[in-house]
């Protein structure tokens, strides 16, 4: 590549030039041609315009996608324009242990049942996140990108021929105000005609430039409507999921006993899940159950679900356990009395299986 001496000495005079330029016109020792009160608000709702865009673009990223190792790396592929690896999200990687937990606990079990069901429901939870990124990415990430990489940069690039057309013309002032020699003075006044003729040209171009940012938030503002669409649906199938798992739940066993007992006597507490539990369904043994509940003496019974005693004169039960009922005179036909050792209290007739 061919070296120019003179286009580089050129070039170097014209930055040295600029820069005492500057330092003359901050000290107030040179001409400086200000710009008009509208044009100055365009540049200033430009710039706020600028750093906004960048600061909701940032922080919809992260909402988005809140790991930030794989926002860089979804970065670099996106500069290097390759697809970044498919890989499931949060939702999805839970749903998936939950539904191969439940396998491995058996979906003929209650649990292990209830585990599927939950994982699938997260699973489609993750596929609407999916969805719902999918659509921000495109609908309003996009577009807030596409002002700052191509309209913002336009603006720049004319703002700062602007600049550069506003020193030319208080350079040239400056040398019409130096001239003395009639020759020199007309040179000077035609140079100034020429760069203010300039200055003004570049300056309207900036300007028609500036007010289309009134249309930049126009558009933004159709891009924010789309988000909102976006987020309202990615809601709405959220809490649709959830309300047809709970339903789902619903129709389990009663809820997981908290006074459940492990080896050693130490004691665990499992949440329950707040569902519009209903006592099972009475199987063809407990009818035998409720139908000779009438017994005398004391019997032995399976425990068919695990059940939370309501107060003190309840019995906790855990399923699988056998205990021994026995039929009180007085007692509701729907309750038997439990003894498990030297605990005691009634229990529910539909949560057991009698023995023979």
């Amino acid at each position: 590549m061919d070296f120019n001496v003179k286009r580089f000495a050129a070039d170097a005079g014209t930055f040295l030039s600029r820069a005492v330029q500057f330092t003359e016109e901050k000290l107030g020792q040179a001409e400086k041609t200000e710009l008009d009160a509208h044009l100055e608000n365009l540049l200033v709702r430009a710039e706020n315009t600028k750093q906004w865009t960048e600061k909701i673009m940032k922080q919809t990223e992260v909402l988005l996608q809140p790991n930030p190792n794989v926002r860089l790396e979804e970065f670099v592929y996106e500069k290097l324009e390759k697809k970044a690896p498919t890989r499931m999200n949060n939702h999805e990687l839970l749903g998936q242990s939950m539904i191969e937990s439940g396998s491995e606990f058996g979906p003929g079990t209650a649990y292990g049942n209830a585990l599927i069901k939950c994982g699938e429901t997260q699973k489609q939870i993750g596929g609407a996140e999916r969805e719902f990124i999918q659509s921000a990415a495109i609908n309003f990430l996009t577009p807030f990108r596409n002002f700052l990489e191509g309209d913002f940069k336009t603006i720049l690039k004319e703002r700062k021929l602007l600049q550069v057309k506003r020193l030319d013309l208080d350079a040239a002032k400056t040398r019409l105000k130096k001239a003395r020699m009639s020759d020199a003075r007309a040179a000077a006044e035609q140079e100034l005609r020429m760069t203010q003729s300039e200055f003004d040209r570049q300056a309207e171009i900036t300007r028609l430039l500036l007010e289309g940012v009134s249309s930049t938030h126009a558009h933004h503002l159709r891009c924010l409507n789309d988000l909102v669409e976006a987020q309202t649906t990615y809601y709405a199938q959220c809490y649709q999921y959830m309300v047809d798992l709970q339903k789902q739940l619903g129709s389990f066993p009663s809820t997981f006993s908290n006074n459940n007992q492990v080896s050693g006597g130490a004691s665990i507490s499992v949440p329950t899940i707040p569902v519009s539990a209903s006592l099972p369904s009475v199987s063809a043994g407990q009818s035998s159950l409720s139908a000779s509940a009438g017994f005398s003496g004391s019997r032995k019974a399976r425990v068919l679900y695990d059940y939370d005693a309501a107060s003190s004169s309840e019995l906790s039960l855990l399923a699988d356990e056998v205990i021994t009922v026995s039929s009180v005179f007085g007692m509701d036909s729907d309750w038997l009395m439990g003894e498990r050792g030297s605990q005691k209290g009634k229990v529910p007739i539909t949560y057991l299986e009698l023995l023979n």
